[in-house]
């Protein structure tokens, strides 16, 4: 937004109490420096162009609605304000749609969305992309699968082999069964076809 007044500090607080922002959270551009005319009168004002910064996150958000729109996909991205972790949340009118199988289309966004977030940036930050609550619900398949498959390795004293899954996915299969006393899990093959194994610990 343009802003001006008789010098370009007036016209940028113009600007900044407008947006009601500080200056370290803005843009600040000066279009014209103020031009006096005979005897000091103003002959015209300064002009500045005043925007709010693009945290790493909304710049993520603003790319995945973009990669929604060119899906087709009638869809909203937006970053979830109190979430523990930088979350962009997308409300679908078909999520499924927006998902894909098992989560391979979501997977695919939030990998775009991790990097975007992260231009620039001195330390690496999660991103995570959702769809109305499908990570949690996925989260607490996965855990459950986990501990049934510990079950089972320990009744057949035999390694239980998982089908492929994402990074993301093997993550939380490791996570779940970590500090197990009976089981261990290791991630074996290549990707895309790269799938957790259930062992059991040997002593």
């Amino acid at each position: 937004m343009k802003f001006t007044g008789k010098t370009v500090e007036e016209a940028t607080e113009a600007g900044l109490k407008e947006l009601g922002i500080s200056a370290e959270d803005a843009v600040i551009k000066v279009l014209e420096e103020p031009v006096k005319g005979i005897f000091g009168k103003l002959k015209s004002p300064a002009v500045v162009e005043v925007e709010k910064k693009t945290c790493g996150l909304e710049k993520a958000a603003e790319v995945v609605q973009g990669i929604l729109d060119f899906m087709d996909v009638v869809a909203k991205a937006e970053v979830v304000e109190d979430a523990p972790e930088s979350t962009i949340n997308i409300i679908a009118e078909n999520s499924s749609s927006v998902i894909g199988y098992r989560g391979e289309v979501l997977d695919a966004i939030q990998t775009i969305a991790g990097a975007i977030a992260n231009i620039g940036g001195k330390d690496y930050k999660k991103v995570v992309v959702d769809c109305e609550g499908y990570r949690v619900k996925r989260n607490d398949t996965l855990i459950s699968l986990a501990h049934k498959l510990e079950t089972k390795a320990t009744e057949m004293r035999r390694e239980v082999i998982l089908e492929p899954m994402s990074p993301y996915e093997r993550r939380i299969i490791h996570s779940a069964l970590q500090g197990n006393k009976f089981v261990e899990t290791v991630s074996e093959g290549e990707e895309p076809y790269r799938h957790v194994v259930v062992k059991l610990k040997r002593y």
